[in-house]
């Protein structure tokens, strides 16, 4: 479903002239899978991110997206791309002047959706966030949490195949983000797959889930793949995030 083949982006005006944000990264991504990303900030997890939903391209390698290759992808397919992924952002990104349900199917008239259709799809996708009540609220009336709900909302109301989200719980507190780390559980036990970009480890205490680390551009560690007696790797850092 998604696949980095050995993707390298480096940043700068002129090609290669700039750093590395990422160096000859190759994973894949399974139909349905649950993965974290995270490392220290500047390691490159956003970058991953950005090149999941096209809106940066590889140096050099290619990424696959559903059938879609950054290789030879063009605008118009991007946009429509787009329209089957979620993306959720650390600081919401909501329209200030719009109420939660307006947020939410802002979303659905930008990709064209038959405006009947729109009010069913944001009151089911607010419910599934538990959010029914708050329908009518300005996001200034929500605490970080609910505002945060309302994002995963809007990410969620197309039906994506996956929701890649950087940083989700960067700005709430730990009660918050324990909600919103449930929240995309459920989302992933729906079956869709789920791209969590964090440097929390301590989100990732106490799951199964798979971790890939970065550090400097480069996968340093991968819970996905075992070593050679089959027995699964164990970077210490995850050790620590375990314990």
């Amino acid at each position: 479903m998604i696949r980095f083949d050995k993707v390298t982006k480096m940043y700068g005006r002129a090609p290669g002239s700039g750093p590395a944000a990422l160096r000859s990264v190759s994973f894949g991504v399974a139909r349905g899978e649950f993965l974290f990303l995270t490392g220290p900030s500047g390691a490159g997890k956003s970058t991953i991110l950005k090149l999941i939903y096209m809106e940066e391209r590889p140096t050099s390698g290619d990424v696959k997206i559903s059938g879609y290759s950054s290789q030879k992808i063009r605008r118009k397919e991007v946009a429509q791309l787009r329209r089957r992924l979620g993306i959720v952002f650390q600081d919401f990104r909501l329209l200030e002047d719009r109420t939660a349900e307006q947020n939410v199917a802002f979303a659905l008239e930008v990709t064209g959706t038959a405006r009947a259709a729109i009010p069913a799809k944001v009151s089911r996708a607010l419910a599934q966030v538990g959010l029914a009540a708050k329908a009518t609220a300005l996001p200034k009336e929500l605490s970080g949490g609910e505002q945060q709900r309302v994002a995963i909302a809007r990410a969620i109301v197309n039906d994506p195949f996956v929701l890649v989200a950087d940083e989700p719980t960067g700005n709430l507190d730990d009660r918050a983000t324990r909600g919103i780390f449930q929240l995309l559980r459920d989302i992933n036990a729906a079956g869709t797959a789920v791209v969590i970009a964090t440097h929390d480890l301590d989100l990732i205490r106490g799951t199964e889930y798979r971790a890939i680390e970065l550090n400097h551009g480069e996968i340093v560690f991968d819970s996905a793949e075992p070593s050679v007696d089959g027995v699964r790797m164990q970077h210490p850092r995850m050790a620590e995030a375990r314990a």
